[in-house]
């Protein structure tokens, strides 16, 4: 029997809640489709709230205090083992188009970057550079999210191929030549947007592979819904903003909190004392005001259609995700392919007052949507409350390939619990975020019912009872009548840690 192939479609910082089978205010039809033909996991984690770490996570099976891309601006070493190798190793075709997000902006020469400038808008090199990149023999990249300035790579060359000869005039300067100030609606046709440029070469691909009988390892990893809430028509305008839930802080619901919480709403919040700027985006203090176009503050008009903005982009990205699942359905490859649909982390949209992303382990932020699809193997219509974890990934793809996983990846192996034939195969999962090199320093562990947070260098934390308090407005860090709780959840957190630890060598002998 012909190996299973594997299929990851990722999104980028979509919030758990905002898939149509589980939340009526928003359209997937296709993303529905997977729900009803596969299993859902609604207790899937990141291991860092973040890009970079957690895509590193992805194809490392490690958590990002392992594989080294610890946060943003850094970049996942090159002699990290990536599990496209194994692949490889077993005759696999392997490939990623759309976002990788291994490596930052800037290069230098002790740190190289293949995503960075100036070398990200060489349209000469991309023209002949395809990989290999991190375990991958073929990738298509791009780097942008909506208009940004980092458009290039081979989504922009693809553009040019369409026709797009004026394609800069949709993205912002120094590229483009986009006023600075659009928000919410994007000039740019729906043909030439990057999820028709994923969809198209995605597909390509799968018809290449099936033409020539081969076994892939292939990620097609989506741009959206990642801010800024930019979408073209009808896309744009698809929700209506006052008939959305709007989600937004409660009165005195971070008094118990530690202090950045609160800071975060003040009018000029100060965190010199932790070493953060305040121009940050994905430390603590973005989320009261959110600069957008040439906007300083949200208004409330803008409060509600950022949702509805993102909402459509959204639905835009599952109509793309459904071109897919039909090429897979056209080539007769959808029954021997394992179908996973899952994003990098969470998003705020409004909850507890906070926008976008930063160091908040909320379950807004940290947990993620999770659907598998494997026809005959993965019960289809399933919801299951079975933990999981991205660092999962990687030996679950290779433990249902029949592949061995090496000794180094520190996730779990979920296959059983994928097929229905376990109930679980983890009991916690830990986050990790880190956006100075010490003084924003946390990590979270959540088990099946609480959540505890820990600072480096701080007394101050936050227990959250999952159960009772499913909003997570009532932190019991300091209260005394769960003095002892907190002191399991931190013995356990410690066990935790300690279990997460890397083996790369297994011992053969006694000494």
């Amino acid at each position: 029997m012909k190996k299973p192939n594997i299929l990851l479609i990722t999104s980028d910082q979509q919030h758990w809640n905002t898939i149509g089978a589980f939340n009526s205010e928003i359209s997937t039809p296709n993303l529905d489709r997977l729900v009803r033909e596969g299993t859902t996991f609604t207790r899937a984690y990141c291991p860092n709230p973040t890009c970079t770490p957690s895509r590193a996570s992805i194809i490392t099976g490690m958590y990002p205090s392992q594989h080294g891309a610890w946060t943003l601006g850094t970049k996942l070493l090159e002699d990290r083992h990536c599990v496209g190798e194994d692949f490889q190793q077993n005759g696999y075709k392997t490939a990623l188009i759309g976002k990788a997000h291994f490596q930052p902006l800037r290069s230098t020469e002790q740190y190289p970057s293949l995503e960075s400038y100036p070398i990200l808008q060489d349209l000469d090199f991309w023209k002949t550079f395809n990989g290999p990149f991190y375990g991958f023999d073929h990738v298509e990249l791009a780097r942008n999210h909506t208009n940004e300035a980092h458009v290039g790579q081979h989504y922009a060359l693809w553009m040019e191929e369409k026709g797009c000869a004026n394609w800069r005039d949709y993205f912002l300067p120094p590229t483009g030549t986009l006023d600075p100030g659009k928000t919410y609606h994007w000039d740019i046709p729906e043909q030439y947007h990057y999820n028709t440029w994923i969809a198209e070469r995605t597909n390509a691909l799968l018809e290449q592979y099936k033409e020539g009988g081969e076994s892939f390892f292939l990620w097609s990893s989506f741009f959206d819904p990642h801010p800024e809430y930019l979408a073209p028509e009808p896309w744009d305008s698809m929700y209506d903003p006052d008939k959305l839930t709007i989600p937004s802080a409660v009165p005195g619901e971070h008094d118990k909190n530690p202090p950045h919480f609160a800071m975060t709403q003040e009018e000029h919040p100060d965190f010199s004392h932790l070493m953060e700027s305040g121009y940050g985006i994905h430390g603590y203090r973005s989320h009261h005001y959110y600069e957008y176009g040439n906007k300083f503050r949200l208004t409330d008009y803008d409060k509600k259609k950022l949702v509805a903005v993102y909402y459509g982009m959204i639905s835009m990205m599952d109509k793309y995700i459904g071109q897919i699942l039909a090429k897979l359905d056209a080539l007769g490859l959808a029954d021997n392919t394992i179908v996973v649909f899952t994003t990098d982390h969470g998003h705020f949209f409004g909850q507890h007052g906070l926008q976008a992303k930063g160091g908040f382990h909320y379950e807004d932020l940290i947990k993620l949507p999770f659907i598998v699809r494997y026809p005959g193997h993965v019960p289809a219509g399933r919801v299951s409350g079975a933990i999981q974890s991205l660092v999962d990934l990687a030996p679950t793809f290779l433990s249902v390939c029949g592949i061995d996983a090496p000794c180094g990846m520190t996730g779990i192996d979920q296959r059983e619990v994928w097929f229905g034939t376990k109930e679980k195969a983890r009991d916690h999962a830990i986050c990790e975020f880190r956006h100075e090199a010490t003084t924003i320093h946390q990590k979270t562990y959540v088990d099946e019912r609480y959540k505890i947070t820990v600072y480096y260098n701080q007394t101050y934390g936050e227990l959250f009872d999952l159960q009772e308090d499913p909003q997570e407005m009532n932190n019991l860090w300091g209260d005394p009548a769960h003095a002892e709780l907190k002191s399991a959840l931190l013995l356990k957190y410690v066990w935790a840690e300690l279990g997460k630890e890397p083996v790369p060598m297994p011992r053969i002998w006694h000494a």
